[in-house]
């Protein structure tokens, strides 16, 4: 009887756990086991260890084999426990230093030729080895650019079972030099959009969008097609500064999961930008799967932006779940098989047509819908989700007099203003764990804004407010007094940001 033992991460969320994998080997009638609540992919993985064994020239024990992964309560999925898997066994049958082994901690998915497969979510899974005191982690090759972002870790790349076996002491008669494979990466850009002066006119709709990356609000556009708001989304990226070195690590280790990561490039530094197709299920935008549920596009817009373009063509199922995020800055998915936490702080942005022709502007003279196909066509975005959005406007048809007012301002102008902004705000919210006005809760806001305007007390008793609108009024007026250089908000702010909840024409 032997017992081999090594270490491998499995990972809830964005949370990892360390987990003890045991082989333990009997004299008794070959077979192989794996306990300790495998999904079926990791079930799978004793076909997956036996045929990437002998194909490293390594001779497989026959003898009765039980694998455990603990703790046994908690759920594991993937396969990237075939590497620990193979080698807790090789220990245990007398073939690797057990010593060795079991100070190392192993990820990767095995191929049935023994060599190392890329997995997802090794950055958050490294990180959570060094948090527990194992520096020590051999990863496949395809995953060394990744892991080795993780301070503090003593990261070893292999490309193939056979060379983990001889680092471990396992007499072979020759290493193959076999070719890495690379990791499978979805293609993402990691700039998108194009440059603020490529919108002519929309003065208003340029200005709310100044505003909204400013202050970090939500945002939506209601106009007819064509007028730019798509455009303006798609910039709203290029306005907001670098991620902090705490959120770059964090908006990777969500982009890692989901298998959008590109080791290349480094760690994400610039605000990520997610705009899902109105077809897109609640599973791709929130985030589900079997077993285990993956990231969707919410947590892939974390601290970034989130672009729902047609909005009201989007499931009531999707934009319903997204007021937890709105609310809370993450996502909790619970399934059968277990919970999992996404962080989701993102910008969201809205665009809308004001009916379903979209030609309901103005006088609407030209729009051919029914005053209940209006009603019925806007009224898809709830009210309680409205009420989250803090900027909503309306983005009118550019005019002539737009198209020959000189030419716009450019991204890197805009942006410069917003990082000012920012920094005011920053500087006012030390110490309280905000860092924009958005996050900011309502008795902060009141308690630090003194009395409420008239035009605030009287769209409060009317019902045209909730205390949330109110509470959300005030972060923008903060977040204008911010852009204009002010130590507070006075009413001149608050009533334009009156105006801005309220689809108002903003003059800048």
């Amino acid at each position: 009887m032997s017992l081999g033992r090594t270490r491998g991460v499995c990972l809830v969320g964005l949370t990892g756990h360390m987990i003890e994998v045991e082989a333990h080997l009997a004299a008794s009638i070959p077979g192989f086991s794996l306990v300790g609540l495998p999904d079926a992919s990791l079930a799978e993985a004793r076909d997956r260890v036996r045929a990437a064994v002998t194909s490293s020239g390594l001779r497989w024990p026959q003898r009765r084999i039980t694998v455990n992964l603990s703790p046994a309560s908690l759920p594991k999925a993937g396969a990237s426990f075939d590497l620990a898997i193979a080698v807790a066994t090789l220990a245990g049958a007398g073939l690797c230093d057990a010593r060795s082994v079991a100070a190392w901690v192993h990820l990767g998915e095995l191929g049935l030729d023994g060599r190392l497969r890329p997995v997802r979510g090794v950055l958050p899974a490294v990180a959570a080895a060094v948090a527990a005191g194992c520096d020590g982690v051999v990863v496949p090759v395809g995953n060394l650019a990744e892991a080795r972002l993780v301070p503090g870790a003593n990261v070893v790349g292999a490309a193939c079972l056979a060379e983990v076996a001889a680092r471990h002491g396992a007499e072979l008669d020759e290493v193959p030099d076999v070719e890495p494979v690379a990791a499978d990466v979805v293609p993402s850009e990691r700039v998108r959009g194009g440059d603020m002066a490529d919108v002519l006119g929309q003065r208003s709709a340029r200005w709310a969008m100044e505003v909204a990356a400013a202050g970090g609000h939500h945002m939506l556009m209601v106009g007819p097609p064509g007028a730019g708001k798509t455009m303006l989304a798609a910039r709203l990226p290029g306005l907001l500064p670098d991620l902090d070195e705490h959120s770059a690590v964090e908006v990777t280790a969500v982009h890692s999961v989901a298998g959008t990561f590109q080791p290349a490039l480094g760690l994400v530094r610039r605000p990520p930008f997610e705009d899902p197709h109105h077809t897109a299920t609640p599973a791709a935008v929130i985030g589900g799967g079997s077993g285990l549920p993956r990231p969707g596009a919410a947590s892939r817009a974390h601290r970034g932006v989130l672009f729902m373009d047609e909005a009201p063509e989007f499931s009531p199922r999707v934009l319903q779940t997204l007021r937890q995020p709105l609310e809370q800055g993450e996502l909790v998915i619970h399934r059968a098989g277990g919970s999992a936490r996404y962080p989701a702080r993102f910008q969201l942005v809205l665009a809308a047509n004001p009916c379903p022709c979209g030609l309901a502007v103005g006088k609407g003279l030209e729009c051919t819908c029914t005053p209940f196909a209006r009603r019925r066509y806007f009224s898809r975005l709830s009210g309680p989700l409205l009420d989250r959005v803090d900027l909503q406007i309306d983005v009118l048809p550019v005019s002539r007099a737009d198209r020959a007012s000189g030419v716009p301002e450019s991204t890197a102008d805009v942006a410069e203003r917003v990082a000012r902004a920012r920094d005011a705000a920053k500087a006012r919210l030390t110490g309280t764990g905000w860092a924009t006005n958005a996050e900011v809760p309502g008795p902060w806001l009141r308690a630090h804004t003194g009395r409420l305007s008239p035009d605030l007390e009287r769209a409060l008793d009317s019902g045209a407010l909730s205390l949330r609108g109110v509470d959300r009024v005030l972060r923008v007026a903060w977040t204008l007094a911010d852009l204009a250089g002010r130590g507070r908000p006075g009413p001149a702010e608050v009533g334009q940001a009156l105006l801005l909840r309220t689809r108002g024409q903003v003059a800048a």
